[in-house]
């Protein structure tokens, strides 16, 4: 009597075991999942020509983007700050906040997604209420002067 419940025992251990492990890998796999797809939405940028440097780093979350975004144009002000705006199809229009001699600004900055990288547009701009923004959005011109491509975030 007592081997037989020796036995019942260990193949009830067993048994539980063998769920407890695939449970476990289960966890274990939605763990790295979600921590791949979080990594994944921070998307990095740079723009490089002659002696220009400019890197953009967004964070995307349904049709709001967040991230930071700094120019280090030669012979110009350094500057740098963050961007909170919103995707519209395949155009990013965002607030730029930033610091450039110590002073604190917001820009109005638009980039258009054209593969891997991003196409800064540039309009005609006005001051409204302390802010720097586009006179008309939809005139904006996405030449090329400044392409941000896709590079691997630090």
């Amino acid at each position: 009597m007592i081997p037989v419940l020796g036995l019942a025992t260990l193949l009830m251990a067993a048994c539980q075991g063998g769920t407890a492990k695939k449970t476990q890998a289960k966890i274990d796999s939605t763990i790295v999942t979600n921590a791949e797809t979080a990594t994944d939405s921070v998307q990095c940028y740079q723009y490089i020509k002659n002696r220009d440097t400019a890197t953009l780093s967004l964070k995307s979350e349904d049709n709001k983007v967040t991230g930071t975004l700094g120019y280090n144009l030669y012979e110009k002000d350094k500057n740098a700050g963050t961007i909170t705006g919103l995707v519209k199809g395949d155009t990013i229009v965002a607030n730029y906040t930033f610091q450039s001699e110590g002073q604190t600004s917001v820009r109005e900055v638009a980039f258009l997604k054209q593969g891997d990288q991003l196409i800064e547009g540039f309009g005609d701009m006005q001051e409204v209420k302390g802010e720097t923004r586009y006179k008309d959005i939809s005139k904006l011109k996405f030449d090329g002067s400044m392409a941000f491509g896709k590079i691997d975030c630090k």
